[in-house]
């Protein structure tokens, strides 16, 4: 009988145990992100992957630019931020808009992303926007960022310009960061002709308004 009672409490002891060291566990990968002083190079993408939200991977990126000697750096105000999270002057004194997306890797990130932070560059002067995402990017997002010419820095290029900056190459970062965005032009093909064609027109709404204009 009193085995029958033993055995249920060694049992919730044990699982008790186990969920505590499961929270220490979690504590302790979150902590780096907890405290303002964290070495800024003992931070991996795994450890930006562990983050609870977005505001500790924007906080990442300000002290990072800060940390690559680039003026002008500050990050906006959580809300009304207008579309751009960290804002900074590059070497050839250009001022840059970043929208900052922590994504999981299994969730690229969608167009709106261009939108905000293309339609947010004259609130912030700035002449030059950017991405910057721990996972890939949907393919409208990229054609919408090399038509209006947004850089757009995914999972594989951050991971190189965290490498860069932990081995000391700082140069090495900065190029990454300023290369230049891949640019689709064959939507401006309008600009050197006369006629401007249609993009993407819908068929079916010229076909509804035609057929009830004619009655």
């Amino acid at each position: 009988m009193n085995y029958v009672i033993v055995v249920p409490i060694v049992l919730v002891f044990f699982a008790l145990l186990l969920l505590l060291l499961s929270l220490k566990r979690k504590q302790k990968r979150s902590a780096i992100f907890s405290e303002e002083d964290y070495d800024l190079k003992s931070v991996t993408i795994a450890d930006i992957d562990r983050m609870e939200d977005g505001s500790g991977f924007e906080m990442y990126l300000y002290r990072l630019l800060i940390e690559l000697g680039y003026s002008g750096v500050y990050k906006t105000i959580g809300s009304r931020d207008f579309g751009a999270d960290v804002v900074f002057t590059d070497r050839d004194g250009v001022r840059n808009v970043i929208q900052a997306k922590r994504y999981s890797v299994e969730h690229p990130v969608g167009i709106s992303a261009v939108q905000e932070v293309f339609s947010c560059m004259r609130y912030y002067k700035a002449k030059k926007a950017i991405v910057i995402a721990t996972t890939k990017f949907t393919d409208s997002c990229e054609t919408l960022a090399g038509i209006n010419f947004v850089k757009l820095i995914d999972r594989r290029d951050l991971i190189n310009v965290i490498e860069a900056f932990r081995a000391g190459d700082i140069y090495e970062a900065r190029e990454i960061i300023e290369g230049e965005p891949r640019m689709i032009l064959e939507s401006w093909s309008e600009t050197n002709s006369d006629t401007l064609h249609e993009v993407r027109k819908d068929y079916k709404a010229e076909k509804y308004v035609k057929k009830v204009m004619s009655k």
